[in-house]
């Protein structure tokens, strides 16, 4: 008996050109997506350059306030360490902390145990929860922001009552310093606080927002008089930004410790988007019951799934279990058509010698057909699902 001849061997990977087709729509919305995010960074950028910085003329620099400070004979000096801030703590200095949540939990400790005896104001512009405990202890910053921007003093602080309304609104606070000046309340909590020191010859104010110091804003509200006030009553003001490559920021074996130089928001932020994701595949792979089985809005031509799966095999190169289910199947039509039962159909002693009967050929070469190794290559493959079909159409002949 000779089984089947073998057929060329044909390729069903996509072309090149097939895959850009494909391809190109999520090439160019990715593309769009990268432009529009560089596009949004550069006028972000462009517009807080500067930012808070007294030598800044920007919309959202604070030259503007500097200058008038001048002219009242206040002289500003900026600093961006740890090290000038603390040194520059004294009873006739006023010390600005721009950005009090860019300092490390290490950073905050040093600069407070600097400026609590100092005698000099300390004025901390926008502190979140981060840098408030630290920085002005019995200060708590609420997770909820203002919803207003423009609020009025509502308290007995003269600068406060001599400015009148001002954009303070922002981070809102609460103390448990009964002494203390609670101004600017946006829902009953306040958006500025004035916190005497021990000896009552300093102070520390809390402002909820930096908007009263912008070039932009200044001219608006009451915002230049109370930013004068704030700042201008100490002949000097010292004005620090603080630098995440400032040298204070590393850890005790001077190694830098990236976590300490993130700020909190971003810490949050990342955790908040963890729990989201989580919560997401929560929803989406939730099971309230046993899967229910649903028809198929269309029907599917068998040579569709064949060719389909096909496809799977290859691209797995999973030959040995193409060829595993080419011969289980051919196995299980053979065996009735020669007086076998179906569950035995797959025992070669049940299934070769009734076969070799039948045909009157060689079981070896039946064995190694229908329970031999996995073929090498496709093209052994191709050979012997071409052999097994002819194997089927023999027995299948009157």
């Amino acid at each position: 008996m000779t089984i089947g001849a073998t057929l060329p061997s044909t390729s069903t990977s996509p072309t090149t050109r097939q895959v850009w087709t494909r391809a190109r729509g999520i090439a160019l919305a990715l593309v769009l997506l990268l432009a529009g995010a560089v596009a949004i960074a550069v006028l972000r950028s462009d517009a807080r350059h500067g930012e808070l910085d007294p030598r800044s003329a920007d919309p959202y620099g604070s030259r503007a306030v500097a200058e008038l400070l001048a002219e009242r004979g206040v002289d500003t000096r900026v600093v961006t360490t740890l090290q000038e801030a603390r040194a520059a703590a004294a009873p006739d200095t006023t010390l600005l902390v721009a950005v009090p949540d860019l300092l490390t939990d290490r950073q905050q400790t040093r600069l407070h145990s600097a400026t609590a005896a100092s005698g000099g104001r300390t004025v901390l512009v926008a502190a979140g929860s981060w840098s408030v405990r630290k920085l002005a202890p019995g200060v708590t910053a609420d997770p909820a922001t203002s919803l207003d921007s423009t609020l009025s003093p509502s308290c007995n602080l003269p600068a406060a009552r001599r400015a009148g309304t001002a954009d303070t609104g922002g981070i809102r606070y609460t103390t448990t310093h009964l002494d203390a000046d609670e101004c600017y309340p946006s829902e009953l909590l306040a958006t500025l606080l004035r916190i005497p020191d021990a000896s009552g010859d300093g102070d520390t104010v809390v402002l909820g927002a930096p908007d009263i110091f912008y070039n932009d804003t200044l001219d608006e509200q009451g915002n230049a008089s109370l930013a004068l006030q704030l700042l201008g009553s100490r002949p000097h003001l010292v004005w620090y930004l603080p630098s995440l490559s400032d040298d204070s920021a590393t850890g005790p074996d001077g190694e830098k410790d990236f976590f300490d130089l993130l700020p909190s928001g971003w810490l949050w932020g990342t955790l908040q988007l963890f729990v989201a994701a989580a919560l997401a595949a929560l929803w989406r792979a939730r099971r309230l019951g046993p899967l229910v089985p649903e028809r198929l809005p269309v029907a599917i031509r068998a040579s569709e799934t064949v060719e389909g799966r096909a496809r799977l095999y290859r691209k797995a190169n999973a030959r040995d279990r193409a060829a595993a289910a080419l011969r289980s199947t051919t196995r299980t039509r053979l065996a009735p058509l020669v007086g076998v039962p179906v569950p035995q159909a797959h025992a070669p002693e049940a299934l070769l010698p009734a076969l070799s009967a039948h045909l009157h050929g060689d079981g070896q070469s039946l064995h190694s057909l229908l329970f031999g190794p996995p073929p090498s290559d496709d093209t052994a493959l191709i050979a012997l699902a071409d052999q097994l079909d002819a194997l089927e159409r023999e027995v299948r002949r009157p």
